[in-house]
């Protein structure tokens, strides 16, 4: 997965665990891509300190991770709800399936694994 997207979806499951100044430092850096010196100037510290925190809330973030597997579940799920719809895609597209109970039993076998997951 891509780095900034994994940043970005620890922050979105697990931010609010971070305090208020651990959160605005790290919006700043991952979702608004400014230096640690702009950073710095924005909230009146030093570039180190933005440096610590970023650092901190990083590795807060992938902790929580570690224990929860929130991320993980979700790209999970996200990977099986496509392979649904590309089935129901192919379907639509040809409509003439030969075999539409078969359709029907992939989808329930995947929407069982969803479930499972949850």
């Amino acid at each position: 997965m891509d780095e900034i997207l994994e940043q970005a979806l620890l922050f979105d499951f697990y931010g609010e665990l971070l305090s208020e100044r651990q959160k605005e430092v790290y919006q700043y850096y991952v979702f608004d891509d400014l230096s640690l010196g702009e950073i710095a100037a924005e909230v009146g510290m030093s570039r180190q300190g933005v440096h610590d925190l970023v650092k901190r809330g990083r590795l807060m973030l992938e902790d929580y991770e570690r224990k929860l597997h929130l991320v993980e579940k979700f790209m999970s799920v996200k990977e099986k709800v496509q392979q649904i719809d590309r089935l129901l895609d192919t379907y639509e597209g040809d409509c003439r399936v030969e075999n539409p109970q078969e359709l029907l039993e992939k989808i329930r076998k995947i929407a069982d694994l969803i479930i499972e997951e949850l």
